[in-house]
């Protein structure tokens, strides 16, 4: 078994993984995703033909090695190092055509991953490098999903995707954005992130966005507790009022944990119990945060995550990929992996599926229509 305990993949190939000591196919199992960054999953053979045809300097032309340079250089240790690697996948993504391009082919991998219902994370201030302007990126992307969104319904194999408009902490560009989202959440936007360094760039000092978008009613989920501690989660929840943390696994940083001969005691913090108590949706990214020791507390082992300490005690756990491309991973790779690691079953799954089904950015009747599907078809297995 190696370190990220089952085999990378690669976006674009397919698949497949069986539910550990079962004959399930996992990607033949209904699945929500909620935190899937659209610059963090672009196929490399469609890195390769892009930026061949542009003329733009990339590691390397071989796709199977290009997708073996984004693996190597993502397994850091570290989320600046990680995120290096986006300077690729960006070079690429600075036009409306790619973009749409992207954005269909993204879609299509999840229809073949099983993913019944979508939201794609990403930051439109930083595609516009060709002279691209924020609305008509966000319209490129929305014309790639509807693509990818019709061809499944006509496969039989339909899909619901919305986009998350990512602010940059470090760019202070958070009320534009927080602005674009709000114009275009009737077009395919139901919400809205803060992403980038959380160190140093505490969610406080984006007050007027948080502000426009507190006045709007628009849903936020907002990165914290990845690459920075409590005080990030504070940050989310307190002055951005998030309804979702994103990752937010060092929230076990507020679990004390004390081992009397063979037994365990362990006292939640009035942060965690806060998480906890109010379901707040945890959006776990195993891979990703293996890769970028977001839980070194614990160790650095797959079997050292605390997902499944949250998910004993009572937390909102779901499961996601992050960035698939640097994290070799898919959905059903990563429910895998945790069923590998912690021996979960179709139950647990299920369990996974439908919190994420409940914190979904949808109105409450939508959301019981996906929690219903869900159920009726993990029923038939």
């Amino acid at each position: 078994m190696t370190r990220f305990t089952l085999p990378q993949v690669t976006p674009g190939d397919r698949s497949e993984h069986l539910l550990a000591g079962t004959d399930i196919v996992i990607e033949d199992l209904p699945k929500v995703s909620l935190h899937d960054h659209l610059d963090g999953g672009v196929r490399p053979a469609t890195i390769v033909e892009l930026a061949t045809a542009a003329g733009i300097d990339i590691p390397t032309t071989d796709v199977m090695a290009l997708g073996e340079w984004f693996r190597a250089n993502a397994d850091s240790g570290n989320l600046v190092d990680y995120l290096e690697t986006f300077s690729v996948t960006l070079s690429v993504m600075q036009s409306a055509d790619n973009l749409e391009r992207i954005a269909r082919e993204f879609v299509l991998d999840l229809v073949a991953d099983g993913v019944v219902y979508a939201e794609i994370r990403w930051a439109p201030e930083l595609h516009g490098g060709q002279g691209l302007s924020l609305d008509g990126a966000v319209e490129a992307v929305q014309r790639g999903i509807d693509a990818a969104v019709d061809s499944a319904a006509q496969t039989g194999r339909p899909i619901r995707v919305g986009q998350i408009l990512c602010a940059m902490r470090q760019a202070d560009r958070a009320d534009e954005i927080a602005e674009l989202a709000i114009r275009h959440r009737d077009r395919g936007v139901v919400g809205f992130d803060l992403a980038g360094p959380e160190q140093g760039f505490p969610v406080a000092r984006l007050s007027s966005a948080i502000a426009k978008l507190d006045a709007e009613w628009m849903p936020r989920t907002i990165h914290a507790g990845e690459a920075d501690g409590l005080d990030s989660i504070r940050g989310a929840l307190l002055d951005g009022r998030a309804l979702r943390l994103g990752h937010g696994v060092r929230i076990s940083d507020d679990i004390d944990i004390t081992v009397d001969g063979s037994v365990s005691r362990v006292s939640l913090g009035e942060l965690s119990e806060w998480v906890r108590d109010r379901g707040i949706a945890l959006e776990i990214c195993p891979t990703s945060n293996l890769q970028t020791d977001a839980f070194a507390r614990f160790g650095n082992d797959m079997s050292d995550h605390p997902f499944d300490l949250l998910y004993q005690l009572g937390f909102r756990v779901t499961l996601s990929t992050d960035n698939r491309l640097m994290s070799g991973t898919t959905l059903s790779r990563e429910i895998a992996v945790m069923s590998e690691v912690f021996g979960y079953s179709v139950d647990d799954v299920l369990d996974f599926q439908l919190n994420a089904a409940e914190a979904a950015f949808l109105p409450v009747d939508e959301r019981a229509q996906l929690v219903a599907q869900i159920t009726a078809q993990f029923d038939q297995i």
